[in-house]
């Protein structure tokens, strides 16, 4: 009888979190055994009492084995050639007693089928057969929308190509009733996934912090081993080996400071990816929080970068936070001091605005997108429009890798000092746009025999005039002239009286010579006189009084009319006035209208004036019915009658003008012409210019 007792292959792979690791496995009679290539990594023991299922398949080209174990863990093994698969099934049945089942891949392309969850892993199934399968364990996040689950996943450095993110939709289901089938595909994920089991407790926890990359507000959760941002519509867990630069960037307005992490892999919220958290804080904005853990432990783990209980500047206390869990340097601005007396310089990166902060290893520009480059793989800086009486200039990066970056609109005070500091890295400057060879200086090149760079002086210079505030730059209008301007209609906003253009004169029909500059000047002599005919505007004197205007008589009260009712403002006010001149002395009496304003709008309770107002109401409607029906509403219609009367009068006739029409009046014929020619293109007349025409004959 041939012995089963061990079984070796020294060509065998194992799959890892997607990528496939080379090893050797051995089949004992008491385990399963697989050692990698490589003796840095660590192997793997599945025991023969552990495995529940075993199944042969198809993996990664080639055939393979999975066994499923107790625990819920999910092995693969790929490697094996067809013929061993016999070998393999008896060796399994009459050792471990298990049957080694053949497991069929759907070969069939869909995307739609049922989700099976079996143990650590998840199963999709097309039919009765399996499409893929996904170990639970390494599902980093899971976050639910309305009718789909996106699942987030570990990287794993050694897989070429791996699987970052796959997203489940999942259609309502009126069956299921109250229970939800997006939130019970989450939890059941979340269950078996890794990022539940290393969650713990959180160290620190601050609320309603403003971020303004991902946008919105989050709760910050500070895990030992992970930062979780918790917003109203999305979930972010950052792992702490992830945070791989923290920047703590003050801004320019000296009233708020911005915490940047940089995030390598990037924050994923599906096809978005956010390799920077920016958060901002109140410069005078402080906190106070009680961490859950002892002070043995805090210097055992955090070496004192924390303390059990922890206040301060809320960006100072998150920093620590962020220092003690990731163990990372906080980069701040250094050596650097702009023109405007902080280390921020306001830019522009394509359409939006910013601020470029250097530092001491790089600079970075904050914020959309943050943008961080190193001087050490930096290739050249340029300035451009450096020249001229421009007020701004751009400074465009290139990276070792020949990509760009322009940042644009910067002010011209601040060109000295970014120059003088990248000098000082070590970063090649040039300087594009000037009327040098090549259009270009590289003033790493370009020094004289004294060592002097006049160009980069004169840029200095100019700097420096602008940023004491000299207004050489400033663009007047004192060289505006209207009257030489050569177009009529531009001069006329100036001129009340404009003079005709050289245009009109030219576009005469006179021609050349003698003849035709005499003609020329008999029309200019022709159109003076006509000038100086016309009527002068007659000037007022001094002391002569301006017309007055007749303003529109308001109507008078009329005898016996009553007296119109009060409003509860005005009964207050009266009831109250001569208390508020005795509290006011000094108030004059346009101050004491408004200050009654202020203090009946203070006034909280204002029942008893109201009532008041409700009664005097009452009190002129009985009396304006009694007036009216007494013969008031006859004096009302005499009243309007002799003021419409007085108006008339008031009027009289129009000075050069017949105060009676004539009541026949016949057009011009001119005016007839062009009244009919408009109307009917010139072929009909009207008998008003046939009755003139015929006179005009005779």
């Amino acid at each position: 009888m041939e012995s089963f007792q061990l079984l070796d292959y020294p060509d065998v792979s194992m799959e890892t979190k997607g990528a496939m690791t080379s090893g050797r496995l051995k089949l004992t009679d008491r385990e399963l055994q697989f050692k990698p290539s490589d003796k840095g990594r660590k192997g793997e023991n599945v025991n023969k009492e552990d495995i529940e299922l075993v199944n042969w398949q198809r993996l990664a080209g080639t055939w393979g084995i999975r066994i499923f174990t107790s625990d819920g863990k999910l092995h693969r093994f790929a490697g094996f050639k067809e013929g061993e698969r016999e070998k393999l099934a008896k060796f399994f049945t009459q050792t471990y007693g298990k049957d080694m089942l053949d497991r069929e891949l759907s070969v069939k392309g869909w995307n739609w089928g049922t989700a099976n969850f079996s143990g650590n892993s998840l199963a999709f199934e097309v039919g009765k057969t399996d499409a893929f399968e996904i170990p639970l364990a390494t599902v980093q996040q899971c976050t639910a929308g309305k009718n789909e689950v996106a699942l987030e996943f570990h990287s794993n450095e050694d897989c070429v190509v791996g699987l970052s993110e796959i997203r489940f939709h999942i259609p309502s289901n009126e069956l299921a009733g109250d229970l939800d089938p997006v939130e019970a595909f989450k939890e059941a994920v979340m269950k078996k996934a890794s990022v539940m089991t290393t969650s713990g407790d959180a160290i620190a926890i601050l609320r309603e912090v403003s971020c303004l990359s991902p946008r919105g507000r989050y709760s910050i959760k500070v895990f030992p081993n992970y930062v979780h941002l918790h917003g109203k519509t999305f979930d972010y867990k950052i792992p702490a080996t992830s945070m791989v630069r923290l920047f703590l960037l003050p801004h320019k307005d000296g009233r708020q400071m911005h915490v940047t992490v940089n995030c390598d892999p990037p924050m994923k919220q599906g096809q978005t990816r956010y390799h920077y958290m920016v958060l901002i804080f109140k410069e005078e904005e402080e906190v106070e929080i009680e961490l859950p853990l002892e002070e043995e432990e805090i210097q055992e783990k955090y070496e004192g970068k924390l303390k059990k209980e922890m206040s301060g500047k809320t960006y100072e206390v998150i920093c620590d936070l962020f220092r003690a869990v990731t163990g990372r340097k906080i980069i701040a601005p250094k050596d650097f001091i702009g023109h405007s007396g902080t280390p921020a310089i306001t830019c522009s990166h394509k359409a939006t605005s910013g601020v470029l902060y250097p530092l001491d290893k790089g600079i970075i520009y904050i914020y959309k997108p943050p943008i961080y480059l190193r001087y050490d793989e930096t290739q050249r800086v340029e300035f451009e429009r450096t020249g001229g009486t421009s007020r701004s200039f751009d400074v465009k990066i290139t990276t070792i890798n020949d990509i760009t970056y322009t940042f644009s609109s910067i002010e011209k005070g601040e060109y000295s000092k970014l120059y003088d500091h990248l000098k000082s890295k070590k970063v090649k400057v040039t300087a594009s746009g000037s009327k040098m060879e090549g259009g270009s200086i590289k003033w790493d090149d370009h020094v004289e025999d004294k060592g002097i760079d006049h160009h980069l002086e004169k840029v200095k210079q100019d700097a420096e005039v602008f940023s004491s505030g000299s207004d050489d730059m400033s663009s007047d209008d004192t060289d505006f002239n209207p009257d030489a301007l050569e177009a009529l209609s531009a001069k006329e906003e100036y001129d009340s009286e404009p003079t005709t253009t050289s245009s009109e004169d030219e576009s005469d029909d006179y021609g050349d010579g003698p003849e035709a500059d005499r003609k020329r000047d008999e029309k200019r002599k022709e159109k003076a006189e006509k000038k100086a005919k016309k009527p002068e505007k007659v000037k007022k004197l001094p002391g002569e009084p301006k017309e007055k205007r007749t303003k529109k008589k308001k109507m008078t009260k009329l005898p016996g009319q009553p007296k119109r009712n009060q409003s509860a403002y005005f009964l207050w006010m009266n009831a109250n006035r001569e208390k508020i001149k005795s509290d006011y002395p000094d108030l004059s009496m346009v101050d004491m209208s408004k200050k009654a304003g202020e203090l009946w709008r203070d006034l909280q309770d204002k029942t008893e004036w109201n009532s008041k107002a409700e009664v005097d109401k009452k009190r002129y409607e009985q009396e304006f019915t009694k007036w009216k029906s007494e013969g008031g509403d006859e004096a009302m219609k005499a009243a309007k009658k002799q003021a419409k009367k007085e108006k008339r009068e008031s009027k009289g006739p129009a000075e050069g003008q017949s105060s009676s029409k004539s009541k026949s009046s016949k057009p011009k014929p001119e005016a007839a012409k062009t009244l009919s020619s408009a109307g009917t293109g010139g072929s009909y007349k009207s008998k008003e210019y046939i009755e003139s025409s015929g006179d005009s004959d005779n």
